[in-house]
């Protein structure tokens, strides 16, 4: 009997310990894991990417015309994809920070569970953007209706929301949201790469990814605000958003043919005095 009582105190205090010890690893295996994938990445990049032929670089100034009578020619349709693109992303970090509030507070689901949850509308984005890369190729007018389709998807997926504040029917209309947006992305990715010339493609996808990223950095405040203005009205917000980058889509984008890449825009000469 000793033996027992003098046991269970034991044990208690074991798992206690163990529990502390298990919930510190699991709060600090997500940060651990990052440099071991960067690890990871540094050495297939560097055994795996060869590095392509360098070419002589253009003088500043020469670069900058060049990008100047890019944005002169082109920069209707760009503008309207580099909007496009940071809405996208904007309502894709904005509803699922909702979601994750939403899961915890209200439905105590918290963890690895509302991870999974979490990932449902994240894996129908991932197949969709897979499945639309394969069927567009360099169709640029096929680019454009897919990312109408996919914007008109995430539109009525929004609106519906609006109207129902089931935790269910939420996760569905995401999911359908998630294809939508994975049906934009890899048109806009691939409108933006077939109608660029190589010389100056780098540049603009870079500016195309910062817009991306500034809508990442907006959709969670934003969506934090307006949240406190009920649950209706924020949706209809965020659809009136997705239904304007249909319309910049609709009416800004306007590809030259159906196949193959625009023109080339060709960089003025300087000139030589002799």
């Amino acid at each position: 009997m000793t033996d027992r009582t003098g046991f269970t105190p034991v044990r208690r205090s074991a798992s206690f310990s163990t529990r502390r010890v298990r919930g510190a690893w699991f709060w600090y295996a997500p940060f651990l894991a990052i440099p071991a994938l960067c690890l990871i990445s540094i050495v297939l990049v560097g055994f795996m990417v060869k590095e392509p032929k360098r070419e002589e670089a253009k003088p500043i100034k020469e670069f900058l015309q060049s990008l100047k009578s890019v944005f002169a020619e082109k920069g209707r349709w760009l503008y309207a994809i580099f909007i496009i693109g940071g809405i996208c992303m904007f309502l894709l970090f904005g509803v699922l920070f909702y979601l994750s509030d939403e899961l915890e507070k209200k439905h105590g689901l918290d963890g690895v569970v509302k991870g999974l949850v979490l990932a449902i509308p994240l894996a129908a984005l991932c197949l969709a953007s897979y499945l639309t890369g394969k069927k567009i190729g360099k169709n640029k007018k096929l680019m454009k209706w897919c990312g109408v389709i996919g914007l008109v998807l995430a539109t009525g997926a929004f609106f519906g929301i609006s109207l129902f504040n089931n935790i269910y029917f939420v996760i569905a209309c995401l999911i359908v949201s998630g294809v939508g947006i994975g049906i934009v992305l890899p048109s806009s990715d691939a409108l933006i790469t077939e109608g660029v010339e190589m010389e100056l493609r780098g540049t603009i996808t870079s500016i195309y990814s910062s817009m991306r990223f500034i809508g990442v950095s907006l959709g969670p405040p934003v969506i934090s605000v307006l949240v406190h203005a009920g649950h209706m009205l924020m949706f209809i917000v965020i659809g009136a958003v997705a239904l304007i980058g249909v319309i910049l889509l609709l009416f800004m984008v306007k590809p030259e043919s159906g196949e193959g890449r625009g023109k080339k825009t060709k960089a003025p000469r300087p000139v030589h005095q002799g």
